[in-house]
C-alpha cells in the first residue's frame, strides 16, 4: 500500500549549491531527518518534523526544491569531476555553474540559471508528510518544511540502472548493419543506393561498366554533340538494345600539350574497362562471372606528336555488343578509325560514337545484309533506303564541321523528317566540267542514290522493290554566261510517300522520289573561293483516303392490301353506335406515328 502510494509521488531536485560535498546522512538546517538515514526503522515508528527548512521553495503542489543547507563550509569550486559546459580555457562560459575560471560563490547571484549538467542534483520524491505511517524505502529519507509550513516526507531516490545507459553490444561487420537499421532513420543518400539492383537490363536501361584498377563503378557513354557547334557532351549514356550513331565536335587551343594527354584522343581509355552483364553483377564486382572485357577488333595505336602532327587521334568509335536476352550481355568488340592532325591554333575536328546491338552467336553475314526501316512500312525517323548497284545504303544530308567547312561525315534522312542541312566548300583551281562532277559528288554523297526503298524492308537482290530516284540538273542555256562556270549549290530532296493497306494497321510506302539541283554561275576567278552549299529533304504526303461510307439504308415498308379493313369495319357501324367513344380513332392515329417513325429513322 505505502509503496504504491510512493509510486504516484511527483519528483524534485535538491540543488546543492557550488563547492558542497552532499554527507551521506547530515539533516539540513533547521530539519528533522528520518530514522531511514540512521540505519532501519522498528516496525511502528512515526516520522516527525520539528521546525522549517530554510530556503524551501515550493515548485508544485507536492514538489520543494531545498536550497543550500545552512551552517555548511562551501568550496570556492564546484567539485564536479567534469564540467560539461566549460568550453572556453581561461575564460567564463555564460551560465556555466561549474566553470572555475568564473571565480564565483554561488554562481546562481550571477547566473540566470545553470547550464544542464553544471551543478550536482539529486532526485527526490516527497507527500505530504501526514499520509505517511510508515516508511519502507530503502533510500534516504527526510522530512521538510515547505514555505507554506506545511511538513514533506522526501524520499531521495538513486537507482543506479536509471542513471546510467545501457551498455550496447559490440558493433561489428555483422551487427554494424543491424543496428543501423533499428535505430537508424532517413538518410540524405539517394534510395537507389540501397535498393537491390534489377535481375537483368531492360531497353534503355544505361549499361554499367567497372574499372578494376580503380574499383569504380561507370556508365557506358556515347558522346554527343550539343549546341550550335555540336561540342562533345560526354555524360550521355549508351541504352540497352538502342543502336545509335552520334557525332560531335572537339576544340583545342593547344593541341600539342593535348595530344599525348588527352584520354578522348587514346584509344586505351575507349576499353581499360569491363562491362557488367547484368545489374546485379553490383552486389559482387570480385566475381568475375558477371564481367565482359571490351575487346578490341585490332590494334589501336596511341596518338603520338611528331613533329607538327599529332598521329593516331581517334576519330571513331565503334562498339559491337552482342545480347542473349535476359541473360545480359554476352560479348563486347570496340573497334577504332584513328586520324592526323596538323598541330595549329584553335584546332578542331569530329568524333564519332556507333553503337551497334544483335543477338548472341548471329552469323557475321547476317548481321552485314542491313537493317530494316520496317516491316514491311516505313517507320517514321528511320533511315531512308537508297541502292547503288547492288549496295544497299541510307540516303544522306551534308554536314559541316566545327570551322563550318564541309565534313566527309553525314547526316541520314530520315523517313518523314524535313530537314535541311549545309555547309562551305572551298573550291579549287580546276576546269569547270570537274568542278561541276565535285560538287554534285559533295551534295549528293559517295555513291551516288541511283534508287530508293519502296518499303522499310525492301531487299537489294530484287529490284521490283525499288524506285529509280527521278533528276532534274540546272539549265546552262538559262543563265546567259559565256565565260562563267554554272555549279550547283543546292540539293532537294523530294519523297512522295502514302500509306497503304488496312486503314487499322498502315504502311507507309515510298512512291517516288526526285533530285532537284539549283546552280548559280561563277566566275573564273572566283574558283578559289568558298561557296555555301545547301541539301534539302521533303516529304509529301499523298495518301488517298477512301470515300467515307454512306448512310444507313432506308427501310421500305409495305403493308397488306387488307391492313385497314378492320378499321373499315369499325366506321361503317355507323356514327350512332360509336358516340362518345373515340377509342379506334386513337388507336389509329397511335399506328400511322409508329409507322411513321420507323420511315424517317
Amino acid at each position: 500500500m505505502f509503496t504504491s502510494q510512493l509510486a504516484l509521488l511527483q519528483v524534485f531536485f535538491l540543488m546543492v549549491p557550488v563547492g558542497v560535498r552532499p554527507q551521506p546522512s547530515p539533516s539540513p538546517s533547521g530539519a528533522v531527518s528520518t530514522q531511514s538515514n540512521l540505519g532501519p526503522r522498528t516496525q511502528g515508528e512515526t516520522l516527525q518534523s520539528s521546525s522549517e527548512v530554510p530556503g524551501v521553495s515550493t515548485v508544485s503542489p507536492t514538489v520543494v526544491t531545498p536550497s543550500a543547507p545552512g551552517n555548511r563550509t562551501v568550496d570556492l569550486f564546484p567539485v564536479l569531476p567534469i564540467c560539461v559546459c566549460d568550453l572556453t580555457p581561461g575564460a567564463c562560459d555564460m551560465n556555466c555553474c561549474c566553470d572555475r575560471d568564473c571565480y564565483l560563490l554561488h554562481p546562481r547571484t550571477v547566473f540566470s540559471f545553470c547550464l544542464p549538467g553544471s551543478v550536482r542534483s539529486s532526485s527526490w520524491v516527497c507527500v505530504d508528510n501526514s499520509l505517511i505511517f510508515r516508511s519502507n524505502s530503502p533510500f534516504p529519507s527526510r522530512v521538510f518544511m515547505d514555505s507554506n509550513g506545511i511538513k514533506q516526507f522526501c524520499v531521495h531516490v538513486n537507482n543506479s540502472k536509471l542513471t546510467y545507459f545501457q551498455k550496447l553490444q559490440k558493433v561489428n561487420a555483422s551487427s554494424f548493419q543491424a543496428l543501423a537499421t533499428e535505430f537508424g532513420g532517413e538518410s540524405f543518400t539517394s534510395t537507389f543506393q540501397t535498393q537491390s539492383p534489377p535481375p537483368f537490363y531492360r531497353a534503355g536501361d544505361p549499361i554499367l561498366t567497372y574499372f578494376p584498377k580503380w574499383s569504380v563503378i561507370g556508365l557506358l557513354r556515347q558522346p554527343a554533340g550539343v549546341g550550335a557547334g555540336g561540342l562533345c557532351a560526354e555524360s550521355n549514356p549508351a541504352g540497352f538494345l538502342e543502336s545509335k550513331s552520334t557525332t560531335c565536335a572537339r576544340f583545342f587551343k593547344n593541341l600539342a600539350d593535348s595530344c599525348t594527354l588527352d584520354p578522348t584522343l587514346n584509344a586505351a581509355s575507349y576499353h581499360n574497362f569491363t562491362v557488367l552483364k547484368v545489374p546485379r553483377g553490383l552486389s559482387d564486382l570480385q566475381n568475375t562471372k558477371f564481367q565482359v572485357p571490351v575487346t578490341p577488333v585490332s590494334q589501336a595505336d596511341s596518338p603520338l606528336l611528331a613533329g607538327n602532327t599529332c598521329q593516331n587521334v581517334v576519330s571513331q568509335v565503334i562498339y559491337e555488343i552482342e545480347t542473349n536476352g535476359t541473360f545480359g550481355i554476352q560479348k563486347v568488340s570496340i573497334s577504332f578509325g584513328q586520324t592526323n592532325l596538323t598541330v595549329e591554333p584553335g584546332t578542331s575536328f569530329q568524333q564519332h560514337f556507333i553503337i551497334r546491338f544483335r543477338a548472341f552467336q548471329q552469323s557475321t553475314a547476317a548481321s552485314l545484309t542491313g537493317f530494316r526501316s520496317g516491316n514491311p512500312g516505313y517507320i517514321a525517323e528511320k533511315p531512308l533506303l537508297a541502292l547503288t548497284g547492288d549496295r544497299r545504303h541510307s540516303m544522306t544530308l551534308l554536314q559541316s564541321k566545327g570551322d563550318g567547312t564541309c565534313s566527309i561525315k553525314r547526316h541520314e534522312v530520315q523517313f518523314g523528317v524535313n530537314a535541311i542541312s549545309g555547309c562551305k566548300l572551298r573550291l579549287k583551281r580546276v576546269d569547270c566540267s570537274h568542278l561541276q562532277q565535285e560538287i554534285h559528288q559533295t551534295l549528293h554523297g559517295s555513291p551516288r542514290p541511283e534508287h530508293v526503298a519502296i518499303f522499310g524492308n525492301a531487299d537489294p537482290a530484287q529490284k521490283g522493290e525499288w524506285t529509280r530516284i527521278l533528276s532534274r540538273n540546272c539549265s546552262v542555256s538559262a543563265m546567259h554566261c559565256t565565260s562563267c562556270c554554272v555549279i550547283p549549290v543546292s540539293l532537294e530532296i523530294q519523297i512522295l510517300w502514302a500509306y497503304v493497306g488496312l486503314q487499322s494497321n498502315p504502311q507507309a510506302h515510298v512512291s517516288g522520289a526526285r533530285f532537284l539541283y539549283h546552280c548559280q554561275p561563277i566566275q573564273d576567278s572566283q574558283q578559289e573561293t568558298e561557296v555555301p552549299l545547301t541539301t534539302v529533304v521533303t516529304f509529301v504526303d499523298i495518301t488517298q483516303k477512301p470515300e467515307p461510307p454512306r448512310g444507313q439504308p432506308r427501310m421500305d415498308w409495305k403493308l397488306p392490301l387488307d391492313f385497314f379493313f378492320p378499321f373499315k369495319m369499325v366506321f361503317s357501324r355507323g356514327v350512332d353506335s360509336q358516340k362518345g367513344s373515340v377509342s379506334p380513332i386513337l388507336i389509329l392515329c397511335l399506328l400511322l406515328l409508329g409507322v411513321l417513325n420507323l420511315e424517317t429513322k
